[in-house]
Parts: structure tokens; C-alpha cells; sequence
């Protein structure tokens, strides 16, 4: 009894700050979500029930945002994990200047987000002196000038996912680099006894052993992507809806903040859709974790 007594007067401080700055917001948004529109400017109500749910899922910005953080989501997670696992395999396999490598791969996480949207925007940007160094790069290869940040949109979803890619990456190959570490080398001993090719030896004994560790990369990194936001704002400045280039998160923010803000009831039910999104994609991605993770 004391025992118990004990703990729980351990966990309460922890439960009283997730209850006050975790769950109470919750509840809050939930309500304000179905309660009439309110607008801070003219402290006025309008509309019932659902009417919040169904203005913003007919909002032409909302549902660019959607599109913009649906593309976001799917090119960047598979690609960086992909590219961060080859890269992690590379750097598991050599001795030399390991850690040195290690660092230089690492150094994009330790950054200033904005620092990097700068430079990656001088790099893409066109400007009345310069091309850019990437469009020059292009032309030098005998392709069109292409302003990157100001020009089409395949091109701004290009330099935003290519951004997202280089920020999310260094956090990988540490997870997986450290994952690797862990494996039991004598799976590879018997694998070379055996002659197994190195395909197999990947396939059969790397992949499950550190699919853990994979599977936790791809659930955060979904989670991660749909809150997309600051690097929007680093590459494109804060009006993305003049952009064409705004997220969910900047929808949001936007209608509490924004030039078009003051509308806690659009931005509660922008925000469910939102968790109601991630939470989906997560249940299905840890129901698929039961039959492709291997847990020791």
C-alpha cells in the first residue's frame, strides 16, 4: 500500500502537467471545434454543429494545404529512409574516417532550420543579378533556367521535399547506424560459412534485425511530415497560401494568427482533421508492424 502510495506521489507532478498543458488543450480544442464560429476581432457566432468541419473541408486553401502536406508526406518518408539506411550500410562497412563522416552527415540536424532555408534559398532562388546556383548548374548542362522558389509548382515541391529530405536524414542514419552496431555479427559469420550472397545476408538477417528501429523511423517520420510547417515558412516565407505551398500546420496557424486568423472554431476542426489523419495512418502502420517487424 505504501508502495503504491509512493508512486503514484512520484507521477503525480508528471500528471498534472500533462493534464493541464496536454489533455485540458485537447478538450478545448474539441469543444471549439463543434461550438458556433467565433471570431475574435468581432466577437460575433455563426453557423452550428458541424458547419466548422464542412467549411473547412470546402475551403480551396485548406484543401490545397492537404494536397501540399499529402505530397510532403509520401515522397519524403520512404526517400529519406531509404537513402539513410543505404547511407547507414556504407558507413557500417568502412573503418576509415568512419567518424569523421558520421559528423559531416550529422551536422544538417544540429543546424538552424531558418539558417538552412536561407541557403538553400539563395541556392534555388532566381533574383534580378542571379540565376541561382542550381539553375546555372542546369543551364550549364544545356537545360532551362527554372526559378525554384517563385516558379511553377512542381518545382517549389521539388526544392521542399529535396529540403525536407536533407533536414530529416542526419537523425536517421544515426538511428540506423546505431541499430546496425547492435547486431550480432555472429549471423554474419555463419551467413560467410554458408557463402550466403550479400543480398540475402541484407534481406534475411539485417532487415529484420534492425526492422524495429525502421519501423519507429517511418511511424515519426509520418507524424513528423504531416506537422510540416517551419520549413515551409524557411524556403518560402510566412503568406504560403500566395505561395501555393501551405500545410496543414500553417492552416491552422493561419486561421488563429493569420491574415485571415482569429478563428479558433476553423482551426480546432482543421487541427481533429489533422490528429484524425495521423492517428489512422499510425493504427495501419502499427497493425502492418505486427506481421514485419521482428522483435527479439
Amino acid at each position: 500500500m505504501k508502495k503504491n502510495l509512493t508512486a503514484w506521489l512520484c507521477l503525480l507532478p508528471a500528471i498534472a502537467f500533462l493534464g493541464v498543458f496536454m489533455v485540458y488543450p485537447l478538450i478545448d480544442v474539441f469543444v471549439y471545434s463543434f461550438e458556433e464560429g467565433y471570431n475574435f476581432a468581432s466577437q460575433t457566432f455563426w453557423g452550428t454543429g458541424l458547419y466548422n468541419y464542412s467549411y473547412v473541408l470546402h475551403d480551396p486553401y485548406f484543401i490545397q494545404a492537404l494536397k501540399n502536406t499529402f505530397i510532403i508526406v509520401i515522397i519524403t518518408v520512404p526517400l529519406s529512409t531509404g537513402i539513410a539506411l543505404l547511407i547507414s550500410l556504407e558507413l557500417s562497412s568502412i573503418k576509415a574516417l568512419r567518424d569523421f563522416f558520421q559528423t559531416v552527415y550529422f551536422l544538417p540536424y544540429v543546424t538552424n532550420t531558418l539558417a538552412v532555408g536561407l541557403v538553400f534559398m539563395i541556392l534555388f532562388k532566381k533574383t534580378a543579378y542571379s540565376d541561382g546556383l542550381i539553375s546555372l548548374l542546369i543551364q550549364l548542362f544545356g537545360g532551362p533556367s527554372v526559378d525554384f522558389i517563385d516558379g511553377p509548382y512542381w518545382a517549389k515541391m521539388f526544392v521542399m521535399c529535396f529540403y525536407t529530405i536533407w533536414i530529416v536524414m542526419p537523425f536517421k542514419i544515426l538511428i540506423l547506424t546505431s541499430a546496425l552496431a547492435s547486431v550480432n555479427p555472429m549471423y554474419y559469420k555463419a551467413a560467410e560459412v554458408d557463402a550466403t550472397p550479400k543480398w540475402r545476408i541484407f534481406y534475411k538477417i539485417t532487415l529484420p534485425m534492425i526492422s524495429p528501429m525502421v519501423f519507429y523511423l517511418v511511424i515519426t517520420g509520418f507524424i513528423g511530415a504531416f506537422k510540416a510547417y517551419s520549413d515551409e515558412v524557411a524556403l518560402f516565407g510566412t503568406d504560403l497560401n500566395a505561395a501555393g505551398m501551405n500545410t496543414i500546420v500553417g492552416y491552422v496557424y493561419d486561421m488563429l494568427y493569420g491574415n485571415s486568423g482569429g478563428y479558433p472554431s476553423y482551426a480546432s476542426a482543421a487541427a481533429l482533421i489533422l490528429f484524425a489523419i495521423v492517428f489512422t495512418i499510425t493504427t495501419i502502420n502499427l497493425m502492418v508492424s505486427r506481421k514485419t517487424v521482428y522483435y527479439q
